[in-house]
């Protein structure tokens, strides 16, 4: 890809998230967005955001496949891995060769490279002091991120912690703790609605959130709304 080519497709998609912060919008919708466009800028094959709850418990809140949010709830779950270790750093984790890097974290390794995953980078979600998440970046190539797709995957993590925290929502009186577990509250209902659409239409869990993601475009409501009508059998999808 040409410099000016990328450079370009960078700056369209920062103002795009720029445009969306300034303006109503569904904060799962646009970090989906978000990690959609960590593929599309960096030298990545998938990414996702983890969310720590008011528990400090990391939560998977939006990722750009099946494969990649496998792994994300694995090392949630094993309460090791790269992700975890850069949430609770706050600094950067890179494994540039799972296979041999990895043994730290061995769940993790061993799903990481059973989804066909062969290094990671994992960038701390920071406000102020503090570390909220952490955005994950999957390649199917061993090695590290470039200097220039590291900085710009840290300006997105920078991106997906404001959409969280924007001040909009912080005028409504609630804390930070209850903004974040809003969001991950609303992200239940969403695996909900995926798996219920993924059954009645006989396809992927992929597709289903691509149904979802356009049926609330369409109507112009949250997606956690239109995930509820689906589980309640108000609309069918």
């Amino acid at each position: 890809m040409k410099s000016m080519t990328r450079a370009s497709l960078v700056s369209r998609a920062f103002v795009e998230l720029a445009d969306a912060l300034v303006g109503e919008y569904d904060v799962l919708d646009l970090l989906r967005t978000l990690v959609d466009q960590c593929v599309v800028l960096l030298d990545a094959e998938a990414a996702g955001i983890l969310l720590a709850d008011h528990n400090g418990i990391l939560q998977v809140l939006a990722s750009t496949s099946e494969e990649s949010q496998i792994v994300e709830v694995l090392q949630r779950e094993a309460g090791a891995g790269p992700c975890v270790d850069a949430y609770r750093s706050g600094k950067v984790v890179t494994l540039s060769d799972i296979a041999t890097d990895g043994g730290l974290y061995p769940a993790f390794q061993a799903s990481a490279l059973s989804q066909g995953f062969q290094s990671v980078h994992a960038i701390p979600m920071r406000f102020r002091p503090h570390t909220i998440g952490a955005l994950n970046l999957f390649r199917t190539e061993q090695g590290v991120l470039s200097d220039e797709d590291a900085t710009i995957g840290q300006a997105l993590a920078d991106v997906a912690t404001i959409s969280l925290l924007h001040e909009r929502t912080a005028r409504e009186n609630a804390s930070v703790n209850e903004q974040l577990q809003r969001a991950l509250n609303s992200r239940v209902f969403i695996e909900q609605a995926k798996g219920v659409i993924a059954e009645r239409n006989g396809i992927n869990m992929d597709e289903a959130f691509q149904r979802l993601r356009q049926h609330a475009r369409s109507r112009q409501e949250p997606m956690h709304t239109s995930a509820e009508n689906v589980i309640s059998s108000l609309v069918m999808i």
